[in-house]
């Protein structure tokens, strides 16, 4: 005897199954629908909500609500219901013409269609297509980069780092290690002009290159603290001087676990050399192109951000002591950046990604 309600039967027509194909698997249909479109193909082999749902990752609710709602209306059922109010005057095929030229085409004269653009082609008013493209998310002017590692050790590394920030080792300091490399001490070419009530700071665009700077850091994952040196070169010598200040820096009886990248200065002859006469060191390299598992990394955005990009220095002189006076009232009051993912919640989510990226249904 079975118990809970039982599923609606669901069988799909060769039409609708090329239908609901074309937009789970079109890959720059909008994600929403194409997650009811996918759910639909599943359920219609048969399988149980909770299998559909533990596949692609929603509730058994969420799937539960798209088979009802294709038995019920078939295709119609996984499009967004009316809102209460006066009739909609703009029809489905004009909003899924927009979302096609959006997603799947450019101006002749452009890399991405504005809303004035598109609506010259779609026939719509301007704001009609700015509000088609906020109900579904779209925002043709925004461009993210992003790269994915080809590390054949990225596993094991991200593995290796992230179990260091969630479970470190006793009697041992953990620290993120890395170079912010030429940083630039620009005077602008004019005098700032100051806020003022109504008016914002102003400067002029272009500047002056007073000379650069290299800086060595090392963040302490559990307390937040940062150890520094600047240097105006940028050499394994350097390096070797930064480790000899960490070494007299760290009590004798602690052994430290390095986090840093793959840089050319971390490997040479002479930094090997000075690790052999050290053993209490342990290094651990992150995968390449993965920068983001470095914790440092986050401090020098602080730095970038509440120091140097609105800074004025108009000498290297002047730069490094603005990045010492930085350094001393932010380790008066340290905070630690707190690491929240496992690596295998990493890996899962990276993933997902790389599935999604790759599905182009080609």
């Amino acid at each position: 005897m079975g118990f809970g309600r039982p599923k609606a039967v669901l069988v799909l027509s060769s039409e609708e199954q090329t239908v609901l194909s074309q937009w789970a698997r079109r890959r720059k249909t909008a994600q929403a629908l194409a997650l009811r479109a996918r759910i639909v193909l599943a359920c219609a082999e048969n399988h149980s909500n909770q299998r559909v749902a533990a596949a692609l990752g929603v509730t058994h609710q969420t799937v539960g609500k798209w088979r009802q709602r294709f038995v019920r209306d078939r295709l119609a059922g996984l499009l967004d219901e009316p809102r209460p109010g006066a009739p909609r005057s703009i029809s489905d095929a004009a909003v899924e013409r927009v979302l096609t030229l959006t997603l799947e085409t450019s101006p002749p004269d452009a890399t991405h269609w504005s809303t004035r653009s598109l609506a010259q082609r779609s026939g719509l008013t301007q704001s009609a297509v700015s509000r088609i493209w906020r109900a579904f998310g779209l925002q043709p002017h925004r461009s993210e980069t992003f790269k994915l590692s080809t590390d054949p050790q990225f596993i094991e590394k991200v593995r290796d780092i992230v179990g260091l920030y969630l479970d470190p080792p006793d009697r041992a300091l953990v620290l993120c290690v890395d170079e912010k490399t030429q940083i630039q001490a620009l005077d602008r070419s004019q005098p700032l002009l100051p806020m003022r009530p109504g008016t914002p700071e102003r400067r002029s665009h272009d500047y002056k290159r007073c000379g650069t700077t290299d800086l060595f850091a090392a963040l302490d994952v559990q307390t937040g603290t940062v150890l520094a040196q600047l240097h105006r070169r940028h050499r394994s010598q350097e390096f070797r001087c930064f480790l000899a200040a960490i070494d007299q820096a760290v009590p004798d009886d602690l052994d430290i676990h390095l986090i840093l990248d793959n840089a050319s200065t971390h490997k040479t002859e002479l930094v090997r050399n000075w690790l052999v006469r050290h053993p209490r060191y342990h290094l651990h390299f992150t995968p390449t192109s993965a920068s983001w598992i470095n914790l440092v990394e986050r401090w020098f955005g602080l730095l970038t951000e509440k120091q140097l990009r609105r800074g004025v220095h108009r000498s290297t002189v002047a730069l490094e002591a603005a990045i010492r006076t930085y350094l001393i009232e932010y380790n008066r009051q340290p905070k630690p950046f707190h690491w929240r993912k496992t690596a295998d919640e990493i890996l899962e989510a990276l993933g997902r990604y790389c599935t999604r990226i790759s599905d182009s249904g080609h």
